[in-house]
């Protein structure tokens, strides 16, 4: 089953400093159907202005990821990291019995744009910890590029979660196949262009699609698209 959630049915909010969309409901927004997709619990495009950002705040017991689609994203925790990560960086922060970071853009001219996701973690009460990783943009082109997983690589960043997130960048006309073993579930975000997914399911940029019950799965790009795909038990 393929259920497309349109970037209109997306929460969109403009806080002056902050702006942009929630996929599910998180914050001030609430929809009790629309809560989770398996251990995904947030899906956020978000755009903060120069200078501004998120003060310190806790979380815990969350797998954090932040991907940076432009600009710089200023990450400062209690564990001791600070790192500043531009398109290309991943960063992951595993929250377990708890941590406290804050979130900046360090530009004085420039935003930056991020998607933030969050999932459960596969085990509760776990130390917190934190990484970052970065890819190679270039190897985006043609494919799905694994750039979070269970298990960490050279250009891979590690989750506590047994789940994959790829990132796509896609040609006009170029297809890609997506397989998976039977009884998992795919979401899937259009972060720019279109793209069709088995051949009646349009997305345009912030649209989403939550699947299961299919194990193989094309996408045909009708405009240049950059796309993400989260593969979820």
């Amino acid at each position: 089953m393929i259920q497309l959630y349109t970037a209109d049915s997306a929460h969109r909010f403009d806080h002056g400093w902050l702006k942009g969309s929630h996929v599910f409901s998180f914050g001030d927004f609430y929809d009790p159907d629309n809560t989770a997709f398996g251990p995904m619990r947030v899906c956020n495009d978000d755009t903060i202005f120069p200078g501004r950002g998120f003060g310190a705040h806790p979380h815990s017991d969350m797998e954090i990821v932040s991907i940076v689609l432009s600009g710089r994203l200023r990450h400062e925790d209690n564990l001791g990291n600070v790192v500043e990560t531009t398109f290309g960086g991943i960063q992951r922060m595993s929250a377990g019995t708890g941590a406290i970071h804050t979130e900046h853009n360090p530009s004085e001219d420039e935003p930056v744009r991020l998607l933030q996701l969050w999932f459960m973690p596969r085990t509760r009460g776990t130390a917190p910890s934190y990484a970052t990783g970065r890819f190679d943009p270039a190897k985006l082109k043609g494919k799905l590029l694994p750039v979070v997983a269970a298990e960490s690589s050279e250009e891979v960043v590690d989750i506590g979660q047994d789940m994959t997130i790829y990132l796509g960048r896609l040609d006009m006309g170029q297809e890609l196949v997506f397989n998976q073993e039977a009884g998992r579930r795919i979401f899937i975000y259009l972060v720019e262009g279109e793209i069709v997914i088995d051949e009646n399911t349009v997305l345009h940029p912030g649209d989403s699609v939550r699947i299961t019950e299919i194990s193989e799965l094309k996408l045909v790009a009708s405009e240049a698209a950059l796309v993400m795909l989260i593969d979820l038990p």
